[in-house]
């Protein structure tokens, strides 16, 4: 296997935080309609169709409805692009202890994944305790002011609400590693938010994806990959995504006070007022995926998948493409 080019760290930055912008923006729509679904009341509204729920998000709250929570991902879009970067590539070095990283294997680019998830968690957590606040009410609720009534409920630390299961759905971020790797075409990593970038800069011998080193990595091979690792780490994560969404969108502050809730009180909706008590039946990782499992059945942790793996292959597509765009136009 011959080494790939190595690309200048500002450059890698500066494509991966855009890349993080244009995936973030073409697939929020399909994000705001998986939390929504992912909530049991919610999805009894909507009756468990993506198509439903577009349609009537789009006629109660007009297109922006769909957008609603976008801003708190977009402004962190940087930082976790730097922090994740960071923090794989020393998980990786850690195990190789100064080998080339031509010679990492599929476990080794796995467990820095993992790694690199867990530290992720530091920005992502309260980045989507925000998100999924705004993304589940009517009315105007700004990010600062459902930060602000979070930290009003329950401090500083309420913040972090479902760091827990924040950190165990980001360790499935071994499994996108993995799946990039598997297809030949990445063993290094780019990433950015949402939906992180991973981009390979060795060439498989074997399979002669890229053919010369140096010349331009586009067209279908750096599409395919995309798709293919944007559905395959969704597979893995997605139960705990969905327990992440149910821990977050209760508790302390659930209620923001410049919104109105989607539905009426309900002891399991965030805008009842057992929302913040003891006996909210999601207030822990364990707690809910006991609940979630009693109350709904296995199938339960699958439910949002839809829309989440029909904006998987365009988004890291698309991802992946600007990416490459950026990377080729600095030369």
């Amino acid at each position: 296997m011959a080494d790939g080019p190595q690309l200048n760290p500002t450059v890698d930055f500066l494509a991966g935080t855009l890349a993080g912008i244009a995936g973030l923006v073409g697939g929020f729509p399909f994000d705001t309609v998986k939390v929504r679904l992912q909530m049991p009341e919610l999805a009894e509204r909507y009756r468990g169709s993506t198509a439903r729920a577009i349609v009537t998000i789009v006629q109660e709250e007009r297109v922006l409805g769909l957008y609603k929570g976008i801003s708190s991902p977009l402004l962190t879009v940087a930082l976790m692009n730097g922090l994740v970067f960071a923090s794989y590539s020393s998980f990786l070095r850690l195990q190789l202890q100064g080998a080339d990283t031509a010679s990492s294997s599929l476990t080794q680019i796995t467990l820095a994944g993992i790694g690199s998830g867990v530290v992720s968690a530091v920005v992502t957590t309260p980045t989507e305790l925000i998100k999924i606040r705004q993304q589940q009410f009517t009315g105007v609720s700004t990010a600062r002011g459902v930060a602000a009534d979070i930290v009003k409920a329950g401090g500083l630390s309420g913040l972090y609400r479902g760091a827990v299961s924040t950190a165990l759905r980001d360790c499935g971020y071994g499994a996108y590693f993995a799946a990039v790797r598997a297809s030949h075409i990445c063993c290094d990593t780019r990433v950015v938010h949402g939906y992180r970038l991973h981009l390979c800069r060795q060439y498989e011998a074997t399979t002669r994806v890229l053919a010369v080193p140096g010349e331009e990595r586009a067209g279908w091979p750096v599409l395919v990959a995309g798709g293919v690792a944007g559905v395959v780490g969704w597979l893995v994560t997605f139960p705990m995504d969905v327990v992440k969404t149910r821990v977050q969108g209760s508790g302390p502050g659930a209620f923001p006070s410049s919104a109105s809730p989607l539905l009426g009180a309900s002891p399991v909706f965030p805008g009842s007022s057992l929302a913040n008590a003891p006996e909210n039946p999601y207030r822990t990782t364990w707690s809910t995926i006991v609940h979630s499992y009693r109350r709904e059945g296995l199938r339960v942790f699958y439910r949002g998948l839809a829309p989440t793996l029909i904006r998987a292959v365009p988004v890291n597509m698309v991802t992946f493409a600007v990416f490459e765009a950026v990377v080729n136009a600095f030369g």
